[in-house]
């Protein structure tokens, strides 16, 4: 080990002038205030706001016969969808939707990039409503950094306890719609009118309203920047022709103000004329001129409020625009833009995509309207009862997945003999619509009908609507 002794040698803290430097590893975050704007992929942001909320709040007050047309029902464990009814063991159509979601999303991201995120994710869609509520009570952009920049007065605190209780209520109101989907919404608002919640509505209502109202009043741009992941995986999705927010810098540059009258080019000036806008209307605060970052959710805000700049100085729209990077590298327009969207990539996603999808609706069609499950009898395999005969007990779980009530005549084969047994002479079972019954069955046999040990048998469940077989096996004494 070389040690330098050396006194007259100035220390590193020395040379700091005895200062400690501290370096901080977490950059403060400055609160985003979005500057409000008009144009066509505004209205489109909105027209899918209206769409997406219209179809959650509305929703489950749907009525279908004589019940709701969308409840998850958890407690009786059947989910109904319209005429469908879903058991616990349909999951297999909860596992296809959701890898169909997930194919979708890597499909749509592949050709259009993030505009999934833009338009219609529920982050950005309760994030512009509430933006929508401060605006309303609290002015645009340069109105609420005046207001809270100012000290604390009586109008000031009215305007925030107005737009708080405006915000509290709207994620209420999510939130009981939100637990109106589990629960019958008509049973949940007159338990809500009459006090009578109980503890599980209670804590979901507050919880989803809670995340509504921190996610979209405060949090915003953080959850898009930092919490969810698809901001992080995107770029894996990502091609040289996939459809992004471009800014169209071999245009704009170099960029600077001029008066509305003056000759860019002989100024040496690009098309921008670094205005900012673009800037102050991101809803995740980036500058788009520095090329495509994480942080854009391809909202288009940036485009429509260039768009009105560039109308205003007389220049061509397109200065920001979507457009892909091949398009921008090699100057195409749309047509070539189109023409590039059926890539190797985009194939593989529709392909698998269509596979799922009509494999899953094919079992919708041809799926039987009824299920079995059998549980065997464990406390008695087996027992000898009167007439020299081998008796194994189970229980019989009958579904009726459709809105009518259902007969259904059970049967037994698989061992020579085989005779079924239940409270019925006749071995019928009547189940209510959507409804399910546990039916104890007997199974008796000779004792010599099969070989000591488990035997493979079959139960048969018949009705009008078709018929399923279900395996199980019948013990004879060693």
């Amino acid at each position: 080990m070389v040690t330098d002794n050396n006194p007259s040698k100035p220390s590193a803290a020395q040379d700091a002038g005895e200062k400690d430097v501290m370096v901080s590893l977490y950059e403060a975050q400055k609160k985003i205030y979005p500057r409000s704007v008009t144009g066509v992929f505004a209205r489109w942001r909105w027209f899918f706001v209206w769409a997406t909320q219209l179809f959650f709040y509305g929703a489950p007050w749907l009525q279908w016969g004589q019940r709701q047309a969308l409840l998850f029902d958890l407690e009786a464990r059947r989910f109904y969808i319209f005429g469908l009814v879903l058991y616990p063991q349909d999951v297999i159509y909860l596992s296809a939707i959701l890898i169909i979601s997930a194919l979708l999303l890597f499909l749509f991201t592949a050709v259009a990039g993030r505009q999934w995120c833009g338009y219609a994710c529920p982050q950005t869609v309760y994030t512009e409503i509430y933006l929508w509520m401060e605006r309303k009570i609290e002015g645009d952009r340069s109105a609420r950094m005046r207001l809270d920049a100012a000290p604390m007065s009586p109008a000031k605190l009215t305007r925030k306890v107005a737009k708080q209780v405006a915000w509290v209520a709207f994620g209420l109101w999510t939130g009981f719609t939100f637990v109106g989907y589990f629960t019958p919404i008509r049973e949940l608002a007159h338990h809500v009118a009459t006090w009578t919640l109980g503890p599980w509505q209670t804590f979901w209502i507050f919880f989803y309203g809670f995340a509504t109202y921190g996610n979209a009043g405060y949090m915003r741009e953080q959850v898009c920047k930092y919490m969810c992941p698809y901001a992080r995986f995107q770029s894996a999705m990502f091609d040289k022709d996939t459809l992004i927010v471009t800014y169209d810098a071999q245009r704009g540059e170099p960029r600077g103000p001029r008066s509305k009258k003056a000759d860019p080019k002989a100024m040496g000036l690009g098309d921008c004329v670094n205005c900012t806008l673009c800037v102050q209307v991101c809803p995740t605060g980036i500058d788009i001129r520095e090329g495509l970052q994480y942080e854009c959710i391809s909202c288009a805000a940036c485009i429509d409020v260039c768009n009105e700049v560039m109308d205003k100085v007389g220049y061509p729209r397109g200065l920001i625009r979507y457009s892909t990077e091949h398009a921008l590298s090699e100057g195409w327009g749309s047509r070539e833009i189109v023409r590039h969207i059926m890539r190797p990539r985009v194939l593989i996603y529709s392909s698998i995509l269509a596979i799922i999808t009509l494999a899953m609706l094919a079992s919708l069609f041809l799926r039987t309207p009824f299920k079995v499950d059998i549980v065997r009898d464990r406390a008695t395999l087996a027992r000898i009862v009167q007439g020299g005969k081998v008796e194994n007990v189970y229980r019989l779980q009958i579904m009726n997945a459709q809105e009518k009530e259902h007969t259904f005549q059970l049967s037994a084969e698989g061992v020579p003999g085989l005779e079924l047994i239940t409270d019925t002479s006749d071995g019928k079972v009547v189940v209510d619509a959507a409804d399910s019954v546990w039916v104890p069955v007997r199974l008796q046999a000779p004792y010599d009908a099969g070989k000591p040990g488990s035997n493979e048998i079959h139960f048969l469940i018949r009705s009008e609507e078709g018929e399923v077989r279900e395996k199980s096996a019948f013990m004879f004494p060693r």
